[in-house]
């Protein structure tokens, strides 16, 4: 399927709408059914409409404000969420000329962590929303480690505590917004992540839910028990009634009338989760790796929580139970088939396609990302030069805030096209310290690698992967992975796809690279990136 584009004037709403030869139509088969994604960023809100064979049929996207009330501090405005993505989805609705009854279910897949609470009754929200970037309970965690509890954290919910988490912005909540306390006591109000609030008003404030993968993220769930964990609710002074209910990725949730029909609610996951899932990475051993911004690598492990000591976090994977039916109240008897869970393992690259924007748009020795690549071919090598760009820390399996971004082993004959292969090669060499550390968590050898996310496209990059990772580099034809996991999880509640055995014909591959590189170079090229690293960690410890 190509694609076609049409913008609005105001600038802020993108659309899509493809026909099956390409070429933009309004005219489709009125009893065409879809599957609809709404994907909740960070930065935007947008949907798409999929067929049964996995295609995008229309899209559109809309952006909403960031709020930075101090350094430190991220929020958005709750009600700035759920009116984007509601009018994102009439806007793929509309390009297609489609009714609700041609949407057979919706899925969500939205940014984890970030953390609303509302009030029960009147559906408002107490606060904005605190984003999943914002530090400002960097403090708060800091004592909760001196206190001890670092280890209890990670042996309950598989992750390492960190500002990162819901668990202290709920706390934050409550202790700042006068009255908020006492209402919470009261069972008088709600938390959730973004698929809860975007649930809660899609049924009309009737349901309020989550799923195992959001639940993960919060700090409070006990990935083990898939219960919440009541010391830790202790801990943070917040009540369970304030809680969703917790219940598997793909199912019917709920029912929605603000599209102008009734369309169930039938799958939910964090964007991670998803875009594992949307990549069919379905059995245990399966990997993929997002060049975003930042990097995000999640290998499923199947049954197994696995315990990880190198800076790798244990979370819950998207997945789809046996049983698909379920009642309109949530009745989470009906769910007594779906366990066992799987999991994950997952770490984090802090800077990955955000190295690329700062020689573009710091540096300005780039006019596009993408005239990267063509940089990165001109220069046989790097001359010796490695770019650590840890510019916000660096994540696993190091996990050190404090680290700055250093670039090492410059010379007088160092060139523009020498700088910009050496950041390019560092998302390379990111992904692979990751890689490994997985590999060394689990003992799985892990020689294929499912990439998507933008910097994906960069074919130079995604050589050298192969080269670095020894591994084969596997790029979809639909790199939308993300909202497709959704829709995936939604569809197979429905039966409007049969199994995973179905959605797996859908998988097209775009490209696979292979290992070209001789052992001894690639086994050099990692001990100068291995010491670049040790450096810059040396200089940010003092």
């Amino acid at each position: 399927m190509h694609s076609g584009c049409i913008f609005r004037s105001d600038g802020r709403i993108s659309i899509k709408r493809l026909s099956h030869n390409g070429v933009l139509s309004a005219e489709r088969d009125m009893s065409e059914k879809y599957i609809m994604a709404l994907d909740q960023g960070t930065t935007s809100s947008r949907c798409i409409l999929f067929d049964k064979t996995g295609s995008i049929c229309s899209q559109a996207q809309q952006e909403f404000p960031q709020i930075f009330p101090h350094p430190g501090w991220v929020e958005h405005n709750p009600w700035d969420i759920w009116e984007t993505q509601l009018q994102v989805a009439k806007e793929a609705m509309h390009a297609l000329h489609a009714d609700p009854s041609q949407i057979a279910a919706i899925g969500i897949t939205n940014q984890r962590e970030t953390t609303v609470v509302w009030d029960a009754e009147t559906g408002e929200p107490v606060y904005n929303a605190i984003v999943w970037q914002c530090r400002r309970t960097a403090e708060a965690i800091d004592s909760m480690k001196n206190e001890g509890w670092s280890a209890r954290v990670q042996d309950k919910t598989g992750l390492i505590p960190d500002a990162y988490f819901s668990a202290s912005k709920v706390a934050w909540i409550l202790e700042h917004v006068p009255g908020a306390k006492e209402k919470a006591e009261q069972g008088e109000l709600r938390f959730g992540t973004i698929d809860s609030w975007l649930i809660w008003n899609l049924t009309d404030r009737t349901v309020h839910v989550t799923d195992y993968t959001n639940a993960s993220r919060t700090m409070l769930y006990d990935i083990k028990r898939l219960c919440w964990d009541q010391e830790l609710l202790a801990y943070f002074g917040i009540p369970e009634s304030m809680l969703p209910q917790v219940l598997p990725s793909s199912g019917i949730l709920g029912y929605t009338e603000s599209l102008g029909g009734r369309i169930p609610i039938a799958g939910v996951a964090g964007d991670q989760q998803a875009a594992l899932f949307g990549q069919c990475g379905f059995q245990k051993g399966d990997v993929k790796s997002t060049y975003g911004t930042g990097g995000f690598m999640l290998l499923n492990t199947g049954s197994e929580a696995v315990h990880a000591d190198n800076g790798l976090l244990t979370t819950i994977a998207a997945f789809a139970p046996a049983k698909k039916d379920m009642d309109e109240t949530g009745d989470e008897a009906s769910w007594s088939d779906a366990l066992p869970v799987q999991y994950a393992l997952e770490g984090s690259v802090f800077v990955a396609g955000a190295a690329v924007q700062w020689l573009r748009d710091e540096l300005k020795i780039l006019r596009t990302a993408a005239e990267s690549e063509r940089y990165c071919r001109e220069a046989p090598d790097t001359d010796g030069v490695y770019v650590v760009p840890a510019f916000t820390g660096m994540g696993a399996p190091y996990w050190n805030p404090y680290a700055r971004g250093c670039i090492f082993g410059l010379t007088r004959g160092a060139e523009r096209a020498h700088l910009i292969r050496a950041t390019v090669e560092s998302l390379a060499y990111q992904t692979e310290d990751l890689l490994q550390a997985m590999r060394d968590a689990s003992g799985l050898d892990i020689r294929e690698l499912l990439v998507d996310g933008g910097a994906s496209a960069n074919d130079f990059l995604m050589q050298f992967q192969a080269d670095i990772s020894a591994s084969e580099i596997i790029r979809p034809k639909c790199i939308e992975t993300t909202a497709l996991g959704a829709a995936y999880l939604a569809g197979l509640a429905v039966g409007y796809w049969d199994g995973t055995e179905e959605i797996l014909k859908n998988r097209g591959v775009d490209k696979v690279f292979i290992l070209a590189g001789d052992k001894e170079k690639r086994e050099r090229r990692l001990s100068g990136w291995k010491r670049a690293v040790k450096a810059a960690l040396s200089w940010a410890n003092g």
